[in-house]
This record gives structure tokens, sequence and C-alpha cells, in this order.
């Protein structure tokens, strides 16, 4: 009675505790703190995207180098937990790869864009008017001696020309010439020929903002600026419109950097905000570390009167001008975002700079009707598998067949329950895991009925027959089942993805066989078999 007892409340917690991480399937409407033990869904049956990275380790050591892909990877982890994708698979692949599985996500640019942003932060003053001008005349004399080397340049037409302003009119024919001549005026520079004076700042027109970027992206462009200083573009102010774009010469030293920074932070502007960039907007706020705000606070306070800008991965957010000396290491970063857009900053600040630039291989888009497919596929297959050993159990041992048909169903249950407990992840390969599960829980009963059926045909009472038949197949379940176990612990420590899902589903499920077969049936049938009219087992 008393190892009945302890039987009867192991099941009952059992049934409890898979009832509890199952309703939330049933019942979606449930308080949130139940709700969140919802079952996840893998990349394969929910839809989602898949990237290939590589990393760009070229200019490190090669001790940095080793260590750039482990650093690259904690980082791409915790920008994407942020993100809330709900288990993503983030992996190494060899020596300079990286494989990021995200299921459930649809905003796969945003999500792309969030990885492979390098995040270098950067603080640096801004050009006087006059110091601009001297860089951008000294940039002109350095392109018009190395002109060739500039294909985008070099291939500008006669039309592009006279639209720049690079071309002066035509000359009248020389005598012994049929052609007239064409002069390049020097009164104006190509690339100044490129900008135009704003009302406050440098523009570049938009149809030119695609040379510009070219070059500021080309190489050798960049040993042509002069020492100490650097041209960048400031970011779009609306995404995708069709609008001229801010340029800045800026001193190339870098005032504050990232790793000064404490936390960054997505807030909205109150709609009666003095400040027109932050009124009803998103912006970030930034807080320096106890340096850091030392830092902030020198450059603010010897550059008053000058702009200070904002700069991330070499794109100028803003450029703020300097009122007065700044204590206290706080600032902003505004502009155009969307709230996505603020947000998504915040994080990629909150979690550093990339170790080396990481570049997409390949991107793989799977559409949620794939994975709707899949679940139908493979829950088809399920329930097809399951009924035909129901059916099968009970047609070979009746009664006792039928025992374990009920305590399978809760074996199924349990292990999707435990999925779902420990915010596991559902994929084909674990719906391929709770399959075998089905017919390795089968195995282990039918050892049990049949030396239960080896007892009774020598002449035992069903009770002795029971208990015998237990005795001797229990040492046979523990040894399959826990060399099982060992491979599943092995598959989940050195295999990836859908491998590793495949050795939880198979694991969770062993435990909930072994515990259905050797205590859930055992009281199903010391239950039966206590009624005192029951002399015979249907086996």
């Amino acid at each position: 009675m008393k190892k009945f007892s302890w039987r009867g409340l192991s099941i009952i917690i059992f049934i409890c505790v898979t009832a509890f991480f199952l309703a939330p399937l049933a019942f979606p409407n449930l308080p949130t703190w139940w709700a969140k033990h919802k079952l996840r869904l893998g990349l394969d049956l929910q839809g989602g995207m898949q990237i290939l990275l590589e990393v760009d380790s070229s200019g490190l050591s090669a001790e940095d180098a080793r260590n750039a892909v482990e650093q690259n990877t904690k980082i791409i982890r915790e920008r994407i937990d942020r993100f809330g994708v709900a288990e993503p698979s983030i992996q190494k692949l060899g020596e300079s790869r990286i494989m990021v599985q995200l299921p459930g996500v649809r905003d796969y640019e945003a999500a792309e864009n969030l990885i492979k942003k390098t995040a270098m932060l950067e603080f640096k003053v801004v050009a006087s008017p006059t110091e601009a001008q001297q860089v951008l005349e000294k940039i002109d004399s350095s392109i018009s001696a190395n002109i060739g080397q500039f294909p985008a340049l070099a291939a500008l037409d006669k039309k592009d020309k006279e639209i720049l302003g690079l071309l002066e009119t035509e000359t009248e024919p020389a005598e012994d010439s049929e052609e007239s001549e064409i002069v390049i005026s020097d009164s104006k520079g190509i690339f100044s020929s490129l900008i135009r004076r704003g009302d406050y700042d440098l523009q570049v027109q938009y149809e030119d903002v695609a040379l510009m970027q070219e070059l500021l992206a080309d190489s050798l462009f960049q040993t042509l600026v002069p020492a100490g200083w650097q041209v960048s573009l400031e970011r779009s102010e609306a995404r995708g419109a069709r609008e001229d774009r801010k340029i800045h010469v800026l001193s190339s030293a870098v005032e504050l950097s990232g790793s000064d920074l404490a936390k960054a932070k997505m807030e909205y502007g109150s709609s009666n905000s003095s400040d027109p960039r932050t009124a009803n907007k998103p912006y970030i706020s930034i807080e320096m570390k106890r340096e850091g705000a030392r830092k902030f606070e020198r450059v603010t306070a010897d550059n008053v009167g000058k702009r200070l800008a904002i700069v991330l991965d070499s794109e100028v957010y803003s450029a703020p001008n300097i009122q007065e000396r700044i204590a206290g290491g706080r600032a902003q970063i505004t502009g155009s975002f969307t709230t996505s857009e603020a947000t998504e900053l915040a994080i990629v600040l909150n979690t550093g700079n990339l170790i080396a630039p990481i570049k997409p291989v390949s991107t793989s888009i799977i559409g949620a009707s794939l994975g709707t497919d899949s679940i139908k596929s493979g829950t088809k297959a399920g329930i097809i598998g399951l009924a035909l050993v129901m059916l099968f159990m009970v047609l070979y041992y009746k009664l006792s067949g039928l025992f374990q048909d009920f305590t399978l169903i809760f074996n199924v249950g349990f292990i999707i329950a435990m999925l779902a407990a420990f915010g596991g992840t559902l994929t084909l390969p674990g719906i391929a895991g709770i399959i075998l599960t089905i017919g390795m829980a089968v195995d282990a009963n039918v050892l049990i009925f049949e030396r239960i059926r080896e007892e009774l045909d020598v002449g035992k009472t069903p009770h002795s027959a029971l208990d015998a038949g237990y005795a001797r197949a229990a040492i046979t379940i523990w040894d399959s089942n826990l060399t099982t176990l060992i491979a599943a612990a092995v598959l989940f420590q050195f295999g990836t993805g859908p491998i590793r899902g495949f050795a939880v589903t198979l694991a969770v499920g062993i435990i909930g066989s072994m515990f259905c077969a050797l205590v859930f049936l055992r009281s199903i049938f010391e239950a039966y078999l206590s009624n005192p009219n029951k002399t015979k087992i249907s086996i």
C-alpha cells in the first residue's frame, strides 16, 4: 500500500504538470504568466529567415581572428535576444562563418540590418566653414591629378559634366579643325561640383548621392583626403525619399567612442517639446560611463560654438551645436527614426561593436505557408503512426493493450508539455523524435507483456505474474533506455540546430515512456486486479 500510494502521488503530479503546460495550446486567453509557456515552433514549421554570415578578419592578428567569430557570435545572439526572436539558432560554422536561423521573423530587412551592423559609434568635431572649404579644395586638386583612376568620374559624359558645371561653353573651332574644343573649367573642382551650400549645411543633390557614396567608399579617394580630416554623408531624413543629403567635413580625431557608452535607450519626445528634433518623435538617449562622461565634458568645454557629429558606421546621424559645457555624460541621437528603427539602433549600441565586419553570404526566406504544410504533414504522420500502433496493441494484447494505449497518449502529451515548459522548440526532426518515442514506448510494454504471459503460462496467479513480469523486464528496459539517453546526450552536445531538437525530444520521450511503462501502467494493472472478482488478465 505504501508503494501504491507513492506511485499514485507521482501519477497525479505527472498528469497535473502535463495538463498545466498543455493548457496554453488549447486556451490562448490564459493569464500572461501561464500563457508564456507556449510551445515554440522551429524555422521549418513557422517560417522565418536563415542567414549565413562571413566574418572578415583580414585586418586582425591571428589570435584576434580566432576570437573574432566567437565574439561576434555572442554579440549577434545578444542583439537577437533583445530584438525578441523566440529560440534563435546561432552557430559557428568552420573558421570564419556564422549560421543564424530566426524562426517567426517577418521583418526580414530589419533583422538582417540589426545583425550585420558593425555599430562603430564615434563622436567627432565638425570642421568650420573655412576649414571645410580648404579640405574640399585640396581634394579637388588631388582628384584632378588622378582623374583616370576614378571610373565613376571619368565615365561622366558631356551632359553630366555640363550639369555639374565642369564644362565651359564650346569655343569656336580652330581654322584647321572641324571639331569644337571642350574646355574644362578650373573655377570649380570636380568633387566640389557635387556639393552645394544649403542654408546651414553642405548638401549633395539626390541625383548625385549614389556617385558620392561610391567615391566615399573608394579606398583611393580616402587616401586623397587631407590627413586629419574625413568626409561623411549624413543619414537620410526619410527612408526611400528622393531628397538631398547633408555632407560633413569632420576631424578624424575620435573624441568619444562606443566603448565610452554605458547604455542607450529609445525614448519618445513629448508633443510640447521645444526641440523640433525630438517633439513627438522617437530618439535615442545615451548615457556615458564615468570616464566617458569626463571626456564628454572636456570635449564640449573645448568646442563651445562648434558642432559635434554623432557618427555610426561612418554615417553622421546628427551634428548638434555645442552651446555650453555639458556635464553628466548624457546626449541624444536624433533623426527621422521610426519607432522600430530607434529601437534597433538602441539594441545595437547596447550590445557593442562587432569585433570584425561581417557580410551575408546567403539569405534564405522560409514562408509561413511552407511551415504550415510541414506542420500538416508532420501531424498527419504522427497521428497515423500513433493510430496504427494503438490498433496493433489492442488487437494483439486485448485489454492490456488498451491500458497501454491510454498511457501512450499521456506520454505524447508529456513530451509536448515539457518542450513548452523549458522553452524548447518543436521542429520537423522533433516530430520525428516523437514518432520514434512512440515505437520505443511500445517496445518497453511489449517486453513487460511477454514476461507476464510467460509467468501466466507456468501457472502463476495474475498478481504473481504481474510482479514477476515487471521484475524480469525492468532491467532490460532500464539498460536499453539508458543507452539511448546517452546517445541523445551526445547528439545534443555535438549536434547543431535540428539535430539538437531531435535529441531533446528523444530524451524527454524516453523519460516519459519509462515512467508510463514502469509506474503508470503498473498502477493501472494493480488497480484493475484489486477487484477480488478479477482472476485473469486479458493479455
